[in-house]
């Protein structure tokens, strides 16, 4: 086989593809040889699309990085294998297989790892093998011959540890430097700097030829596994002495009570650090932006530009903005739990229960993610190979409370539930606690509707890889909790502040008529709309200042609580302006309407993104008018049950 000269330009360089089971420090690798960010996760599936980055050779030359979803075989069996089946195998539409591949393997795991190199050296590619996870491999006492290792594999072999930026007291210990002149001298011909093509793959040697067809047609993966074996005894001599769990651990862990009542108590925890650590935080964003709006206000003469900035911007804006310490902390649990090896296992534990409602122990995973919003959860079910199971989990996702609910259940919260304790716990984390729980419970009755009607399917028992424990990487969960600092703060420079601009015209013009006594809202496009929703919402006990909330809260739940401010701050007269949001409403609402919002939220229609997310994993539109439609239903009927019993109850 030969391989074409590809010119490098700026157009067009040579693209290498990581690919490597799921757990490998594969993304973790790609972080540190393109220098990307991307959340670096510790279960199968993470990375459900390719990713893409540049890296520098040490001649000067330049080369595109793919990162490629996690995958045990060149035999899909997912999604997630599948894409990575084609990108590898060139049949990709619209994409060109990759010049060469750093296949990257777990060291602690070679059994399970060698797998896929060997189907991947069957493909006559240049290669590189990654041995990852050096450090802790060594730490558990594993003897790994790498001169030997290189050898029965025919490829070269770089020890690396991809989550530190140096390894044994060195800096760029971490191997990226080694890796990358590995990389040189198997793809490059000559070491020139002119720029220039990749070298002719090697002949296969003769012992490769039982396996030349592994890549492209199922084989008997007991004779792949003696080849591993073979391979292990040569090279890693110890390679079945070295124990990569701590099995005193998971039987507690994953007892089937003690693992529930201590999987419990971490998500109770977790909620209840959501309001108490965030406290401090949210009162000096609370204090920054009214200084703000005092700061325009004292600026800026009175008039449409003023009441653009301090009523439109500032207070929709800002009241979104004071619920980031919020999610920051939630996301900072989730990013721990995952890189520390607890989430996998939680999975397994809940495989049981979550059967018994016609799902797989696998949507469990999905399904948190959905804690944090649903388009990831969504997009990770590609993980769940059966279909059925997979659209279930789709239709079930936006029911997890996402973190774009937290702003107005920490509105509601605050403004209704009473800041005490009882016993231990503060009273506003039970509810919290308590909403969450609903969401779940909501889940799970959907699910077992849906698979006992229209999506029928037999339980498929769960099959998934245990990851070691492991100390969670601090560089890990930094890079995590800024992305998603990144893309809140992103919603709320673009949604969030469109939608507030929107917002403010409709609620200002056209202006009231001469003599009007009332709010000049009240005659504007948005008093108008909210009139007319109100016909329908008024049973629920949603005033029209709400029904109009509701309206740019379809864009982005969290738009929800910025709507509300601006429609308050303009609805107001006189000092009420300056009154903060969460006094005004729990002096205007009855404490059945705000029962009744909440229930509202808990089931109610995704975000349009969401949808959009769900037309495109389904490809169709009935899923996701299927979805909006069901989730109005449950949310108008639980505010109608929620309003009418708390009304009776406070009458």
């Amino acid at each position: 086989m030969s391989a074409a000269v590809h010119p490098v330009t700026s157009a067009a360089l040579p693209r290498i593809a990581l690919v490597g089971n799921p757990n490998c420090g594969k993304t973790a690798l790609f972080n540190l040889l393109t220098g990307a960010r991307q959340k670096v996760a510790n279960y199968a599936g993470v990375t459900v699309e390719r990713k893409e980055g540049h890296t520098r050779l040490p001649d000067g030359r330049e080369l595109t990085v793919m990162d490629l979803p996690g995958a045990y075989s060149l035999n899909p069996a997912t999604a997630d294998e599948t894409i990575t089946h084609d990108v590898v195998m060139g049949l990709r539409s619209g994409e060109s297989r990759p010049d060469g591949i750093i296949a990257v393997v777990d060291a602690t795991n070679l059994r399970m790892n060698l797998r896929l190199v060997l189907q991947l050296r069957a493909l006559g590619r240049p290669m590189v093998l990654a041995l990852n996870m050096m450090d802790v491999a060594r730490a558990r006492g594993l003897q790994i011959d790498i001169q030997q290792l290189s050898a029965e594999l025919g490829m070269p072999v770089v020890e690396t540890v991809a989550v530190q930026s140096t390894w044994g007291g060195k800096k760029h210990g971490n191997g990226r430097e080694a890796l990358l002149q590995a990389a040189q001298d198997a793809f490059y011909a000559v070491p020139q700097a002119d720029h220039e093509g990749f070298r002719p793959p090697a002949q296969t040697p003769p012992a490769q030829a039982a396996i030349k067809n592994i890549a492209t047609e199922p084989q008997d993966a007991a004779a792949l596994q003696v080849q591993v074996r073979a391979i292990l005894a040569a090279a890693v001599p110890n390679a079945g002495q070295v124990k990569r769990f701590n099995h005193r651990i998971d039987a507690i862990v994953m007892h089937p009570v003690y693992g529930l009542l201590l999987l419990a108590t971490v998500l109770f925890l977790i909620f209840q650090a959501v309001f108490a650590w965030a406290n401090l935080p949210m009162d000096l964003i609370k204090d920054g932006v009214a200084a703000v709006g005092t700061l325009i206000q004292n600026n800026l003469a009175p008039g449409l530009l003023q009441s653009l900035l301090v009523d439109g911007i500032v207070a929709g804006v800002g009241g979104v903005l004071v619920f980031l310490p919020q999610i920051v902390i939630l996301f900072f649990f989730i990013l721990m739990l995952e890189d520390s090896g607890y989430l996998p296992r939680a999975a397994f534990l809940l495989d049981n229960v979550m059967g018994k409602v016609g799902l797989s122990g696998r949507a469990f995973i999905p399904l948190l993610s959905s804690f944090a919003c649903a388009i990831p959860g969504i997009m990770a079910t590609r993980t769940i190979p059966h279909s059925r199971d997979r659209l279930a989990t789709i239709m079930i996702a936006p029911l997890m409370t996402c973190s774009a609910r937290l702003p107005l259940y920490a509105l509601l919260i605050g403004a209704f539930i009473p800041d005490r304790d009882i016993g231990f716990f503060n009273l506003q984390g039970l509810t919290l606690f308590a909403l969450y729980v609903l969401g779940i419970l909501s889940a799970m009755a959907v699910a077992w509707v849906f698979k006992r009607t229209w999506a029928k399917n037999s339980y498929q028992p769960l099959m998934l890889e245990l990851p070691p424990y492991r100390v969670p990487n601090l560089r890990n969960l930094a890079q995590g909790l800024w992305q998603r600092v990144q893309i809140f703060m992103q919603r709320v420079g673009t949604i969030i502040f469109a939608l507030m601009v929107v917002l403010w015209f409709l609620s200002t013009f056209p202006g009231p008529p001469d003599g009007a006594t009332g709010p000049a809202i009240q005659y504007s496009f948005a008093g108008m709309i909210g009139k007319a929703l109100g016909v329908i919402f008024a049973p629920i006990g949603f005033n029209w200042q709400i029904s109009i909330a509701l309206v740019p809260g379809m864009a982005a739940r969290e738009v929800a609580v910025g709507a509300l401010g601006t429609v308050y701050a303009l609805s107001a007269t006189g000092d009420d302006t300056a009154v903060a949001l969460a006094p005004l409403i729990a002096q205007s609402w009855s404490i059945a309407t705000a029962y009744s919002l909440l229930a509202w939220y808990v089931f109610a229609p995704q975000c349009i993104s969401t949808l959009a997310v769900v037309k495109r994993e389904t490809n169709s539109w009935r899923y996701p008018l299927l979805m909006a439609a069901y989730l109005f239903a449950l949310a108008y009927a639980a505010s109608f049950v929620t309003y009418r019993v708390v009304l009776a109850l406070t009458t």
